[in-house]
């Protein structure tokens, strides 16, 4: 995709800044609300923890069949236009889930979910590429946090309303209704990227470069944590640690207000360390929260365990794309190869969880996940800047196209 005719001003890029950060906060926003719910939606349809993991895997399916129409959208309507419905769209998809009155139907309104949330997802962070390269700096990491920002106050919003007892058919669909309207409001400030009129579209699928693959492996070993923390937190602590069900709701609280802060000072701790070292120090700290977490039998510790879960994945998908941009001759193409593996694999965590605490438990199944945070501290060493390029991946302007296939 083409840049702007004209260079934005310092003004309009700070004001772009701003909106994207909101669009980030606002598609949290979406993900921690129906996360609180997960456990009344087990309750309500009575889904065993398999029967839950297999619907749980309907996001991903969803998400795979439309995340190449994202790229295709913002070629042809413009990056804030496409931005923009795409938003709508899984603000108003929250609502669908509680609504389902059997498992079948629970799997397809989790298909539109999914897929909702993957093109919107594509869009807002090839918008958070374009407006980090004319910011100058690297963005990324806070963008991210502001993400976890939404899911915070949605959960604790979820909490509330969890423990006065208010239904989930009523909770979703108002939490639709309010950030439906907020989005287009938002979505006015953003940079307007548009191809040029004999630019060819974008391809459906391309596959990453091989000096991009190690760099997938670490992204998924953090967002296997990221995707069982969300959406199975508040069931583990029910089920293995005897909490309430206002307890469960808030271990996911904690998890996301800890990986919130972690990523809003992402980008200065990775200034004064470096990200090698940045990784690393999350996988320790991640590693101890999985440990508190697998022998928890008090919701405190299994608490903190996700707390600790939080701060030390924090910064690893960020540095991912960073990495990802510096990997190889076609940036683009690596950062979008490693969006999709990353991405795939947040969607598919669930569901792997869910089938391994099928055939043995859930406490098993975190075993696998603390095992999981140490591949990526073992492997951060590709996420250190190449000798030839030294900078953040702001510094090596990216077309929006090139992210445009996939993102996390």
């Amino acid at each position: 995709m083409s840049q702007p005719s004209a260079a934005p001003d310092r003004e309009r890029v700070r004001r772009a800044r701003r909106a994207v950060g909101t669009v980030f906060a606002l598609h949290g926003a979406v993900a921690g609300s129906f996360a609180t719910r997960i456990p009344w939606i087990q309750e309500q349809l009575d889904l065993s923890a398999a029967q839950l993991g297999l619907a749980l895997a309907f996001p991903a399916f969803g998400a795979a069949l439309a995340m190449p129409l994202a790229s295709r959208m913002m070629h042809r309507f413009g990056a804030r236009a496409a931005l923009r419905w795409l938003l709508a769209m899984w603000t108003a998809a929250v609502a669908l889930p509680a609504l389902a009155p059997s498992l079948p139907v629970l799997c397809a309104a989790l298909m539109v979910y999914g897929a909702a949330s993957g093109v919107s997802d594509v869009a807002m962070n090839a918008q958070g590429v374009e407006v980090e390269r004319h910011h100058g700096r690297s963005i990324m990491s806070g963008l991210h946090g502001l993400w976890s920002v939404g899911t915070l106050l949605s959960s604790a919003l979820g909490v509330a309303v969890v423990h006065i007892g208010v239904d989930a058919r009523v909770h979703l669909p108002l939490v639709a209704l309010a950030l439906t309207l907020v989005g287009p409001v938002v979505c006015r400030h953003l940079i307007d990227v548009r191809a040029e009129p004999e630019e060819e579209p974008p391809p459906r699928f391309a596959l990453p470069p091989r000096s991009a693959l190690l760099i997938g492996v670490v992204g998924m070993s953090a967002v296997l944590a990221e995707g069982a923390s969300m959406d199975w937190s508040g069931v583990y602590l029910r089920d293995m640690a005897g909490a309430s069900e206002t307890i469960a709701a808030a271990s996911f609280t904690a998890f996301a207000c800890m990986m919130g802060a972690a990523r809003l000072t992402g980008d200065m701790v990775v200034r004064r360390i470096g990200p090698v070292r940045t990784a690393r120090t999350g996988s320790v700290v991640a590693l101890t929260g999985g440990l508190l977490v697998v022998t928890a039998r008090t919701p405190v510790q299994g608490i903190a365990g996700f707390a600790l879960l939080g701060i030390g994945i924090a910064t690893v998908v960020p540095l991912a794309f960073a990495a990802a941009g510096r990997s190889g001759s076609n940036p683009g193409q690596a950062i979008a190869g490693v969006a999709t593996v990353t991405y795939t694999m947040n969607l598919l965590a669930p569901t792997v969880i869910g089938l391994i605490g099928d055939m043995a438990t859930l406490r098993v199944s975190f075993v696998v996940v603390t095992a999981g945070t140490a591949v990526f501290g073992l492997a951060a060493g590709v996420l250190g800047p190449r000798r030839e390029r030294t900078g953040p991946v702001a510094a090596s302007p990216v077309p929006v196209a090139g992210v445009g296939d996939s993102a996390v």
